[in-house]
């Protein structure tokens, strides 16, 4: 049975960047048994109920401005998995959590970016589902519980966000991670070690710095995805950070 994976994807401008995470990344894929499909849950797709993509072929997202033009030229052109997608709005289904289908969408950066690194050859179907940044940890918990079937079935369930996310606290500069961010994440990361559910669906009132951390939830939302959809056995598979406190955390459950 695959594991479902957390994997934090930074800027956009990832794929050219000289950091950890980026070599990180392009390693991570040759260390995972190769999946049928891919379910990608990014912090780039809200939607007002959960949401899965169904196409043929997926389009490419440029979802931000202001980056280089090299950057605009990337195309990640894996094909999608309709019946897949029906598959796993069934399983939400199942556990009362209803889900549309979006017919049109391709993928945005949050599953671009780290898939590019991770399988350049984008020869493996990817879907995308949808996060509710405002809906809290215990529905998207929720939400990869009910998936987690999948991964007996060969898919891999990927959570893509950020594990520190505060764009106005970034250094461009590249100083030092700074102590409130540190804090955050060693929170995280022991509570996560101890499968502690009713912490970690609770972190924005117990963890030190959380506000400060994620001033919106969008970003750390796919890894409790990941982490519903997981089993007991938890793994750190990196940390670093860049641009000062944007953590790069990886993490894997099996």
């Amino acid at each position: 049975m695959l594991p479902s994976v957390f994997v934090s994807h930074g800027s956009p401008t990832l794929p050219f960047d000289d950091v950890p995470a980026r070599e990180f990344l392009r390693g991570l894929g040759a260390k995972l048994e190769r999946p049928k499909a891919i379910l990608v849950a990014s912090a780039h797709w809200e939607t007002p109920v959960p949401a899965l993509n169904a196409v043929a072929k997926n389009s490419t997202i440029h979802d931000f401005a202001g980056f280089p033009k090299p950057l605009y030229e990337l195309r990640y052109d894996a094909s999608g998995e309709p019946a897949l997608a029906k598959r796993a709005a069934s399983l939400l289904a199942g556990a009362g959590l209803r889900a549309s289908i979006d017919a049109g969408r391709g993928l945005d950066h949050g599953a671009w970016v780290p898939l590019m690194l991770m399988y350049p050859q984008a020869d493996i179907p990817v879907l995308q589902l949808s996060v509710r940044g405002r809906a809290g940890a215990a529905h998207h918990i929720a939400l990869g519980r009910a998936l987690a079937p999948l991964r007996a079935e060969g898919v891999l369930i990927l959570g893509s966000g950020g594990f520190v996310h505060n764009l106005g606290a970034i250094d461009w500069n590249g100083g030092p991670e700074p102590e409130w961010s540190r804090a955050f994440a060693d929170w995280t990361h022991r509570h996560l070690l101890a499968r502690d559910e009713t912490a970690l669906a609770d972190y924005r009132m117990r963890a030190p710095h959380a506000v400060q951390a994620h001033p919106t939830e969008e970003h750390f939302m796919p890894l409790f995805v990941a982490f519903g959809a997981g089993g007991e056995t938890v793994l750190r598979l990196h940390t670093s950070a860049t641009f000062g406190s944007l953590r790069m955390d990886a993490y894997s459950f099996a």
